[in-house]
């Protein structure tokens, strides 16, 4: 999403120049190692604002612009920067959590409500983060949507829906081996014909392969693969699966809908968002539903090629309206031009 955000800005005339590569990440909630980011990040700040203030005024940059801003990993450069130069801050995805105020990510989590509250704009991709946003809204700060994009401007070919389902998915342990297990407990409760090609790789791949042995020739792994092999499988997927589970959005369901191929996911928060509902409800199965939930959901897509039909034009017609580059770009610019205007 970030690759995104840049290459649409930078298309759109901006010049986008990535001012750090320090990784400001604690993964454990690690004290020491937060105070040694604070450290790291310190200098970051006194550098790149040396560096800027050494540049031509012409080309010394009119915004500053983080995404995913949240309590493992702050924004511990970027409003001291935007302050120092006298130029706005805005967020991208950032989330407010009041509940790790307390315990080992207290002082990271402290770093990330006081980054958001800085940011004269957020940018929320989903309602979940939304919620929070404007609970915890610091003064007269504008929240406003930017629904998660692909980077093209037009949709690509459809599907002709002659081929196998179809799973994509990084295979690390979590949530993504999470939703591997769901979604090999729900084949197996399968009665109709099917078969399945996965793309993703992956240290749990080994895991991965273990949960779909048992279905033999029926799933085929392809590993990690390039934008032209995959475009090649979603043209041809009758149906894509992936449940989910604790996913924020999942930039592989807008993917997959472009091409007008339907999905089966789980009704969380987060992926409603992104994920086109069926028309029954009993095709979007609840997280409590569990691999049963999954399993009769996909059973019901099998059965009826109509009402996959009507989904795969249901779903790019969405993709079409809410989620390519031209719409993001005049929601982005709707509100940053604005903001230019007033720092010039």
């Amino acid at each position: 999403m970030a690759r995104n955000l840049m290459g649409l800005l930078a298309g759109t005339g901006a010049t986008v120049t990535l001012a750090s590569e320090l990784r400001v990440y604690d993964r454990s909630g690690d004290t020491e190692h937060q105070a040694t980011l604070r450290g790291k990040a310190a200098h970051e700040i006194d550098r790149i604002c040396t560096e800027i203030r050494a540049t031509p005024e012409a080309d010394q940059p009119a915004l500053w612009l983080t995404y995913h801003n949240y309590y493992k990993a702050p924004d511990l450069i970027g409003p001291a920067v935007a302050e120092r130069l006298g130029i706005p801050y805005v967020q991208v995805e950032s989330t407010r959590a009041n509940k790790r105020l307390k315990g080992p990510w207290s002082d990271f989590a402290r770093a990330a409500h006081e980054a958001a509250d800085a940011a004269a704009v957020i940018f929320y991709l989903t309602e979940q983060d939304h919620e929070t946003l404007l609970r915890d809204r610091y003064a007269d700060q504008r929240l406003v949507h930017l629904p998660p994009f692909l980077t093209a401007k037009t949709l690509p070919t459809a599907s002709d829906h002659s081929g196998p389902l179809l799973s994509v998915g990084m295979m690390r342990p979590g949530d993504k081996l999470a939703s591997y297990r769901l979604l090999a407990d729900a084949l197996a409760r399968i009665s109709q014909p099917w078969r399945l090609n996965i793309v993703g790789d992956g240290p749990a791949r080994p895991e991965v392969e273990t949960l779909m042995r048992p279905f033999g020739e029926h799933v085929r792994f392809f590993g990690e693969l390039n934008r032209e092999a995959l475009e090649a499988l979603y043209q041809q997927a009758s149906l894509f699966l992936w449940p989910g589970v604790n996913e924020a959005f999942g930039m592989v369901y807008l993917e997959a809908q472009a091409h007008g191929v339907p999905v089966v996911a789980q009704d969380r928060p987060g992926l409603c968002d992104v994920v086109t509902q069926w028309e029954e409800p009993d095709l979007n199965p609840t997280t409590d539903s569990g691999a049963a939930g999954y399993a009769r959901a996909l059973e019901r897509a099998l059965d009826d090629g109509a009402l996959r039909n009507r989904q795969a034009k249901r779903a790019r017609d969405r993709i079409a309206t809410r989620h390519l580059a031209p719409v993001a770009a005049q929601k982005l610019w709707a509100t940053l031009s604005p903001l230019l205007e007033i720092s010039s």
